[in-house]
């Protein structure tokens, strides 16, 4: 009995070898140990943007939420600008959720934002699609959106799934939305998010998320969808569309990311310091609008600070300035207590090369060492956010994999320390492999790519010199080929089908 037991715990522990470690790094690692700002550094940018919303106020406020806003504190001058004291926006602070839970439509998939952990993501609204078979660009597709969705629906390190690109073929704006929502029920169950294009939209795309959930009323009692809005334009002023769709979002118990996205030297200040202090006021802002509407309601603070070449005004997404005012910004909302959002990998290369990876990594890094709770834009988007690339999903996968683990850190203890495994390989074996100590922590502290190549020069050469773009490009046509959910049951296809203009 006892050597078939052992035999048997041999067999396991061999099955389980064969499937490779565990995952070391899974997503929520606790980040906040890159601080890029001293604490004297926020508390000037802090009341820099305190002083802006006081004194100069906020533009061109729509007259509902002027009412709700000076109901609530704000102050009406006479000038056209609706001025934020400094009490209001603290209150506002003061009564944000903290914490709140993104829900997946498998609860096993949902993932609790704020606090110290970590979670990559998607976001963005590619117009065009890194084609597969020609490695060029080509205009986005609906069918794209499908596939995007359920080729992340695999990947373990993208936490949410917002649409990460336009369905370009579909130019009527309620169908984009609609068909839009569907793509993400049908091809995921972990939390996603959407944008509306207008307030219209909400009502009835919630009616198709109740089929979806399972009834009338479902959805908004366990939301797993949220809505990126941008009800800010830079600077300073609010945009009367968009904060239309907040006021209908809150009547659906939607949770916001109310993103903030001005563009340096351009529509906020060239100056980092002066950027974040516009780019804090304005995302402070949203925050008071819905404290005003619906005081602690889930909201992402989802202050993204934005960089153009300054040579020629386009849009930059990689580099150095990005890479510390997202760090930055993270440390500053998690210095507020409020759960951040920020904005990384936004790479400006076109193709999978080393400008891509570098661009990539350094700000996916940074902002995950900062605390970023959500880190938006950080899966499959290329070219300055104009595109999005199936190999790319593949490749920031691994990458995000390599960038936990180093958030994880160096755990120190007696037993990490090894003293005594130390004595016994000096005086034993005179080395460490195969010891138990390294069996132990090759399992549980070593994450091992599946793309990157370690191999030895020759032997990349007899599998006939692959780069990684080949490698992501086969990864990704395996996963396309072999992976075709439907998280809907036929009769909640038909019911959808049968109510919207389903065009897929």
């Amino acid at each position: 009995m006892t050597e078939a037991r052992t035999r048997g715990g041999r067999r396991d522990r061999l099955i389980q070898r064969a499937k490779g470690p565990a995952n070391p790094c899974p997503p929520g690692q606790i980040g906040g140990q890159y601080r890029p700002l001293p604490p004297e550094d926020i508390a000037a940018i802090y009341d820099t943007a305190l002083r802006l919303l006081a004194d100069l106020g906020m533009g061109e406020t729509p007259a509902r939420l002027a009412t709700d806003l000076v109901a609530a504190g704000a102050e009406d001058r006479g000038r056209g600008r609706i001025h934020f004291p400094r009490p209001l926006v603290e209150d506002a602070i003061a009564r944000a959720a903290k914490t709140f839970v993104l829900h997946g439509r498998d609860e096993t998939r949902s993932i609790e934002v704020g606090g110290s952990s970590v979670h990559f993501g998607t976001g963005g609204a590619a117009v065009q699609t890194l084609d597969l078979d020609t490695g060029r660009y080509r205009p986005a597709t609906l069918a794209d959106l499908h596939d995007f969705t359920r080729l992340q629906d695999t990947l373990e390190n993208v936490s949410w799934f917002t649409r990460c690109c336009v369905a370009t073929d579909l130019p009527d704006t309620f169908e984009l939305d609609v068909n839009t929502a569907y793509a993400l029920v049908r091809n995921t169950t972990k939390p996603v998010a959407t944008s509306f294009t207008l307030a219209g939209h909400v009502a009835p795309i919630v009616d198709m998320l109740d089929i979806a959930a399972g009834g009338p009323g479902a959805f908004s009692r366990r939301p797993f969808l949220k809505a990126h809005i941008s009800p800010v334009i830079s600077p300073m002023r609010f945009g009367e569309d968009a904060v239309d769709v907040v006021y209908a979002c809150l009547a659906h118990n939607i949770p916001v990311s109310c993103i903030t996205a001005a563009q340096s030297g351009a529509t906020a200040p060239a100056t980092l310091a002066g950027f974040l202090a516009q780019s804090l006021a304005e995302t402070l802002a949203s925050l008071v609008m819905v404290h005003a509407i619906r005081p602690g309601h889930p909201m992402v603070f989802s202050n993204w600070p934005l960089v153009i070449d300054l040579r020629t005004g386009a849009f930059a997404g990689g580099g150095g300035e990005i890479t510390v005012m997202n760090a930055a910004s993270a440390q500053i909302s998690n210095w507020l207590g409020l759960p951040s959002g920020v904005a990384a990998s936004m790479t400006d290369a076109k193709a999978i090369d080393a400008q891509y990876g570098a661009e990539k990594g350094m700000t996916a890094l940074a902002a995950g060492l900062a605390g970023g709770n959500l880190i938006y834009e950080s899966s499959g988007m290329t070219a300055s956010l104009l595109g999005a690339s199936f190999e790319a999903f593949i490749l920031d996968n691994e990458m995000h994999s390599a960038i936990y683990r180093t958030i994880r850190g160096i755990e120190v203890s007696e037993e990490t320390l090894g003293f005594e495994a130390i004595c016994e390989a000096v005086l034993g074996e005179g080395h460490f492999l195969g010891h138990a100590q390294t069996r132990a922590a090759m399992e549980r502290d070593y994450y091992y790519p599946r793309l990157a190549d370690r191999d030895a020069p020759v032997t990349w050469a007899e599998k006939g010199a692959p780069d990684i773009w080949q490698r992501a490009k086969l990864r990704a046509r395996e996963i396309l080929a072999t992976h075709n959910p439907c998280y809907l049951s036929e009769a909640q296809d038909s019911a959808i089908r049968s109510a919207f203009p389903i065009r897929s």
